[in-house]
């Protein structure tokens, strides 16, 4: 059969493009051709619509937004998460022969706006059969996948004006009166991340209404801000805006009315309900919780450091960069607004351990592993010190009970260490290229080693136990789920 078929994660960097490799390697292996498109971070060539003509299905792998999908509306269609298109790729092609067989089919997209100024992002409309948490999951990381360009510019260039520059060049200098290189960088990443709210909230809107809720959000997301409601307020705004824009949708319509109400009616009711509500109900509530949140990181100490730290740790080695990772690197986004820097650097090291730990195992016992594991490891060492967590995600893929509680250990260790060691980071993202960033650097090298050491340790003996010197796994599979690394 042909196949055609999408991936697309928050980050549009690992699990999109593993999510491809392994199904172009499962649909192969199976007898059948495939073409994917990955929409990624770099922006992804569409598939040639020949091609999508004459396909026999297509299997969407997502953990956010597919743009123009309605290209694909004609065809029978399989719908997973990335993860789950990593781990079992084979019966994620069977199912695309099955749905071929059986000719399942999308339900049309609610057309709601006509030609009126709506783009072919319609799948808001479509659940594909997910329910309302996934739904709300996949809003809320199309939300971010949108906000990380921001982030990792706005902060890493926030923390370049400081290590260039001290307090004052950099936070009481007027660039556009008084020139100084400290302060040009500092206005210019913090330009940048005075969006990142704002771009939260308005494609969270997006992801759920299309077109018309950017606006409605984006406005939410900057009331949000003025108010100091936070990433909090964000995500309200951001759903509210999306609600309330679905609901409109449903109003019957016809003719010129129809037309203009994307245009007109949805982006300026919408903007007005949503501001009126963040003003009078929703911001301060908000603002008030993430004022305790500010209160809660500025106070830690001793203990509350400890457990703050095996949270983070072992919450980012869980599912490496799934939800419960975003989850914890979001935390330490909000700490970064908040002005506690600690939280982001013990989020950073506990995210380089297990790429690292992996690499390290695979050169201690590489009887162990296959040869693709043996190379995914040496491709481990870059993705770790690139704080790239999910170059880990083959080996747990493969043999999720021996590596996943080893990897989450050896987080935890670094993490609490690096709250321990007091050590602070104003970039959200950069790895070991922004060791220069890092308050504290020297002792916040030996918390990353530590956890490196105490996961590849881990994760060495409980892959020996009752196994000698065999590779883990069918070597088949193992094949499939590592040939991205």
């Amino acid at each position: 059969m042909k196949f055609v078929g999408v991936t697309s994660c928050p980050t549009g960097i690992a699990h999109s493009e593993m999510a491809a490799e392994a199904i172009e390697v499962a649909a192969k292996k199976q007898g059948h051709e495939i073409e994917m498109e990955v929409q990624g971070a770099s922006g992804a060539p569409p598939i040639d619509s020949e091609l999508i003509k004459n396909a026999d299905a297509v299997i969407f792998a997502i953990d956010a937004d597919v743009r123009d999908r309605n290209r694909f509306s004609h065809l029978p269609k399989v719908e997973v998460g990335t993860r789950h298109a990593i781990d079992k790729a084979d019966e994620v092609v069977k199912r695309a022969v099955t749905a071929a067989e059986e000719g399942t089919k999308e339900q049309p997209a609610d057309a709601g706006s006509g030609d009126g100024g709506e783009d072919a992002q319609t799948q808001s409309s479509d659940s594909g059969g997910r329910g309302v948490g996934a739904e709300v999951r996949r809003w809320l990381m199309t939300g971010v996948s949108y906000m990380i360009p921001f982030v990792v510019a706005g902060g890493i260039l926030i923390a370049a004006a400081f290590a260039v520059g001290d307090a004052v060049t950099v936070t009481d200098s007027n660039v556009y009166e008084n020139f100084t290189i400290p302060a040009m960088l500092f206005e210019i990443g913090g330009q940048a991340f005075s969006m990142l709210v704002p771009i939260l909230a308005g494609f969270i809107a997006y992801s759920m209404a299309d077109r018309p809720a950017i606006a409605p959000g984006l406005v939410g997301g900057l009331i949000a801000n003025a108010i100091g409601a936070g990433f909090l307020g964000g995500i309200l705004a951001g759903l509210l805006a999306g609600g309330l824009v679905m609901a409109m949708k449903k109003i019957p319509a016809k003719g010129a009315i129809k037309r203009i109400m994307p245009i007109l009616v949805y982006p300026v009711v919408g903007t007005l309900v949503v501001g009126a509500l963040m003003i009078l109900v929703i911001g301060e509530p908000a603002a008030a919780l993430t004022s305790g949140l500010e209160s809660w990181l500025q106070g830690l100490q001793g203990t509350g450091s400890i457990i703050l730290g095996l949270i983070i740790g072992m919450m980012m080695a869980f599912d490496m960069g799934g939800p419960v990772n975003k989850a914890a690197y979001a935390f330490g986004l909000a700490a970064l607004e908040a002005q506690s820097y600690a939280p982001m650097a013990a989020v950073m090291a506990a995210g380089m351990v297990p790429p690292l730990a992996m690499a390290l195992s695979t050169r201690i016992r590489p009887k162990l592993y296959t040869e693709n594991e043996r190379q995914a490891g040496d491709a481990g060492w870059l993705m770790g010190a690139s704080f790239i967590t999910e170059g880990a995600i083959p080996f747990a893929a493969a043999d999720p009970i021996r590596v996943i509680p080893p990897m989450m250990a050896g987080s935890a260790v670094a993490a609490v260490m690096s709250l321990l060691f007091n050590a602070t980071l104003r970039a959200p993202h950069g790895g070991i290229w922004v060791i220069a960033l890092i308050g504290n650097w020297p002792l916040y090298l030996l918390a990353i080693v530590s956890g490196t050491l105490v996961a590849a340790a881990l994760v060495t003996v409980t892959k020996s136990v009752g196994r000698g010197d065999e590779p883990t796994g069918d070597d088949e599979k193992a094949d499939a789920q590592t040939a991205a690394a």
